[in-house]
């Protein structure tokens, strides 16, 4: 999996990049983030990228030279082709979730564009962006903290990022509903005691008990998510059922 970031603060990733399960599937070779300062593709001495708009107000507005210019870098050197989403950051754009992440993830490619200032001309928009997308209803400073969290989502379904596939498969979202509660040794701390359940080794039991839980708890965090959920006549019937010790 290969990320394209075209951004003006290219630093501010390295953090973030370098640490944690990104961090090591970059090491592997598994995923590469390859960051492009758009600043470099200006076409002014003074290194130009954001102008002020027009019919006036304030604030700054990014030009579309230096961001086509970059995409046209980037497919001069087959770095990304007419098949690679193109996806422009910025708080108008469709809601990040989990089926967005899977859709990039099976791309093999994607290209980031980090809107910074007022926003970016609306050409960028309508003819160089394939997709916009918002990682939630209120506005950051720039584009790279949306792009991180895009990267983190859609690196962890990359096969190998993470060790485990059922921990994936067993996400919140993933499967449609928030996941259930988890639990570790000790089995008792400080008067909280284990379900019961958990600790039985009936392995039919516990992942009833499990999926009896994601439901409850998406009713009563998220209702939302279950109107599109994949539900079964079982699943239907949990619901229903009274709270149950262990």
């Amino acid at each position: 999996m290969k990320f394209h970031v075209l951004t003006l603060f290219p630093a501010m990733f390295d953090g973030p990049l370098a640490e944690g399960v990104v961090g090591r599937a970059i090491s592997s070779g598994l995923i590469s983030v390859e960051r492009h300062d758009f600043r470099e593709f200006a076409t002014d001495k003074h290194g130009s990228v954001d102008d002020y708009p027009f019919g006036g107000g304030p604030g700054m507005v990014l030009k579309p030279e230096p961001l086509f210019a970059a995409v046209d870098d980037l497919k001069g050197r087959d770095e990304i082709d007419d098949s690679t989403p193109i996806v422009l950051l910025t708080p108008q754009g469709r809601t990040f979730d989990q089926s967005v992440a899977e859709d990039l993830a099976a791309a093999g490619r994607v290209a980031l564009i980090c809107g910074r200032y007022e926003g970016v001309d609306e050409r960028v928009r309508t003819h160089l962006a394939t997709d916009e997308i918002s990682i939630g209803d209120y506005v950051l400073s720039g584009g790279e903290l949306a792009a991180m969290v895009v990267i983190d989502a859609v690196a962890r379904l990359v096969p190998g990022v993470v060790g485990s596939l059922g921990a994936i498969q067993d996400d919140s979202h993933t499967s449609g509903l928030l996941q259930f509660p988890q639990y570790t040794r000790p089995a008792s701390f400080r008067g909280m005691e284990t379900p019961e359940t958990l600790l039985s080794g009936d392995h039919a039991r516990i992942a009833e008990w499990r999926r009896r839980e994601a439901l409850r708890r998406t009713k009563a965090r998220r209702p939302d998510l279950l109107d599109s959920a994949d539900l079964s006549e079982k699943d239907r019937l949990l619901l229903d059922e009274p709270p149950q010790p262990g």
